[in-house]
């Protein structure tokens, strides 16, 4: 007779892994350690230990018009920072590059932390940044932020006639990235770009690729948010759908109240600058995010259940392989679903996804093994890429060449 595993015994047997959090801002703007208290965040060792988190990738994210003509600076600040904090608590976090990484923390009961690029703005249009990033750790680069690159093309302002876009999602320079993500072993993450993008991305890529942090658009008709088609597609693809925890992504009554609210937020953020400018005083993004998170704790926080439809929804259409979590705590102004305030509130996911009939291997999939199959994937694409010799897209091919008479 089988003994039937509790929801804590299945949480516990899982190795645990949350694509994207934003806590290295709070290291760099508010010298927050996360030994500390969680001081109004989402994550610390503490609720990491509580949530039995096997692995978290910490996202390096510059906010493009405060660090604009010093992306690559700020990148390395972050990047500086994370590995700053695994430094000093050794006895709990162990900084890891690979899925086998990952496992061995596991089996060290430690939690592995592990990087990724959020916004190809970073890359300040150079593969050779690319590649420096790959050497510092970092492990996969969403293609955009909310802001369109000179390559690629963001959900975020596609429809802003005044930012130029490119003709099919990708440039070449675009192209030349994905391929050479590919090359690296680094993961393609198409989170935040636009549906064309996504598409051409698709075509361009020999790995499977992430979305680190996305919804589904059925639930929730936010543009970040991903239709069912590109849902499907990401399974074709082999790829993961990690899923966004943020309340507008989640649930659309409380999309369509921040939509409502967004005139006077903005109208409050612009006054806190034009201040702070007359007084000689710069900006940082923290400041920003205390007044966004005062006027977003105004708007109800939609139930649990309303992300463990999400979960269900992406499971569903995309498939339980091609499922995961990717939280995007510490990035979203507190602005969290009731009930998950922090790390340590990740094992309510997997009780209420054994509530709605999943099992154990389910779960464990959903919670991690997913993302560990598809890092694992991307890695033997590099191997064979980098046993061939294909040059750049860029580069002018043989037949392009003049013929010498």
């Amino acid at each position: 007779m089988t003994t039937k595993l509790t929801p804590e015994e299945v949480h516990r047997s899982a190795i645990v892994i949350d694509s994207h959090a934003d806590t290295p801002q709070r290291f760099v703007d508010e010298n927050y350690d996360l030994g500390d208290a969680l001081k109004g965040g989402n994550w610390n060792l503490e609720s990491a230990k509580k949530g039995n988190l096997g692995a978290e990738f910490f996202s390096i994210w510059v906010e493009p018009s405060l660090y604009k003509g010093q992306f690559a600076r700020r990148t390395l600040v972050l990047i500086d920072a994370v590995k700053q904090q695994v430094d000093k608590h050794p006895d709990q976090l162990m900084f890891a590059t690979s899925p086998e990484d990952i496992e061995k923390a596991h089996r060290e009961h430690k939690t592995a932390i592990l990087m990724g690029i959020e916004g190809g703005h970073s890359i300040e249009d150079s593969l050779a940044l690319l590649r420096q990033y790959y050497a510092l750790g970092v492990r996969y680069m969403t293609l955009t932020w909310s802001n369109s690159t000179s390559w690629a093309d963001s959900s975020g302002d596609y429809d802003d006639p005044k930012i130029p876009h490119t003709d099919s999602g990708l440039t070449e320079l675009g192209k030349d990235v994905v391929y050479e993500m590919n090359r690296l072993g680094m993961m393609v993450d198409i989170s935040h770009v636009a549906d064309k993008t996504f598409y051409r991305t698709l075509v361009i890529t020999r790995a499977p690729v992430i979305a680190s942090h996305s919804g589904a658009r059925a639930l929730s008709d936010a543009p970040r948010n991903m239709t069912d088609d590109m849902l499907r597609q990401v399974a074709i693809n082999g790829g993961v759908v990690q899923v966004n925890f943020f309340s507008a992504f989640v649930s659309q009554a409380y999309r369509d109240a921040q939509i409502a609210q967004k005139p006077e937020v903005d109208k409050a953020i612009q006054d806190f600058k034009d201040k702070a400018k007359s007084e000689g005083k710069e900006v940082n993004y923290e400041q920003i995010s205390k007044i966004q998170r005062e006027y977003a704790d105004r708007i109800p926080r939609p139930p649990l259940s309303a992300l463990i439809d999400q979960i269900d929804h992406i499971a569903k259409v995309a498939g339980v392989d091609h499922t995961g979590i990717g939280s995007d705590f510490d990035g979203v102004d507190g602005q969290l679903p009731e009930g998950m305030d922090s790390v340590a509130d990740l094992p309510k996911i997997t009780a209420e996804l054994m509530k709605r009939g999943y099992s154990a291997e389910d779960c464990r999939k959903i919670l991690g093994g997913n993302l560990i199959r598809v890092f694992k994937q991307v890695q033997e694409v590099s191997k064979q890429l980098q046993a061939e010799d294909r040059p750049k897209i860029t580069d002018k091919q043989p037949f392009d060449k003049p013929v010498k008479k």
